[in-house]
């Protein structure tokens, strides 16, 4: 009832009692031991049908595709990792030039670049994942080998949708391979890639008890959907409030209309 008075005279007036029951369960699912953190709640908005397909994903969308068509395209049971380190060789920090005399001294050079990417990718595939996010690059090399794996990849994750990443699946973000094993990975029922409108967005869904969730918000018009997004805001911050402090004030007089009688 608080979450549909807040959305009342305002666009989404005639699908509240829908999108009511979204806050509600979008609040609760972040709640964190009394605790509400409003930023744990992701708003994506999507141009295509009608506003009556929003709904609530438990886990997280975010506008990133997989790198290469000829990783899969659906991952189910995903075991995820998260990383914020390259999948490429690092350049030097220091200017470094190499002379290489013979043909062969410039094969064993990539050679071992190719070396050094392959353990890269058998470290990624002992740990047991099947969906890697990166914050940073991937290289072309490693792209291919983890094609050949069948392990989904992002890369360039922003640092936040990291975070909420790691909220939603139980994901610790590594800084070093060497850490990366069966114990810092994440999981969620699904992950795949969706069209929504007219852009393709992965879409990580089904985790077991996500403390960051995604309101996909859908409408034929940004307009439309920016005036959900305003009411969907506001539903959720009166809401949160009443969960946080208990304590509702009646609206439309009433308070004026009880102490005057």
């Amino acid at each position: 009832q608080i979450a549909m008075t807040a959305m009342t005279g305002k666009g989404a007036e005639g699908d509240k009692d829908v999108f009511a029951k979204i806050i509600v369960s979008a609040v609760k699912q972040i709640q964190n031991n009394g605790n509400i953190d409003l930023s744990d709640i992701k708003i994506e908005k999507v141009q295509s049908d009608g506003i009556r397909d929003t709904e609530l994903v438990s886990g997280i969308v975010f506008s990133k595709t997989r790198l290469s068509l000829d990783m899969p395209s659906k991952i189910d049971n995903a075991k995820i990792a998260l990383v914020n380190f390259p999948i490429e060789i690092k350049n030097p920090e220091i200017d470094a030039k190499i002379s290489i005399t013979s043909p062969g001294q410039l094969n064993g050079f990539v050679e071992e670049e190719e070396r050094v990417i392959k353990d890269m990718i058998k470290r990624i595939k002992l740990s047991g994942a099947n969906v890697l996010f990166c914050q940073k690059g991937v290289d072309d090399f490693a792209q291919y080998l983890l094609a050949k794996e069948g392990i989904y990849v992002c890369r360039r994750v922003a640092r936040n949708d990291l975070e909420k990443l790691s909220k939603a699946t139980g994901a610790k973000i590594v800084s070093n391979l060497k850490e990366l094993t069966g114990l810092e990975l994440g999981s969620a029922n699904k992950v795949e890639e969706k069209v929504c409108g007219e852009e393709k967005m992965t879409h990580v869904s089904g985790c077991k008890n996500p403390k960051a969730v995604t309101i996909l918000i859908h409408g034929g018009s940004m307009h439309v959907i920016d005036e959900i997004e305003r009411a969907f805001m506001d539903g959720i911050g009166d809401v949160s409030s009443a969960l946080k402090s208990g304590l509702v004030v009646a609206g439309g007089g009433a308070v004026e209309m009880e102490l005057s009688s």
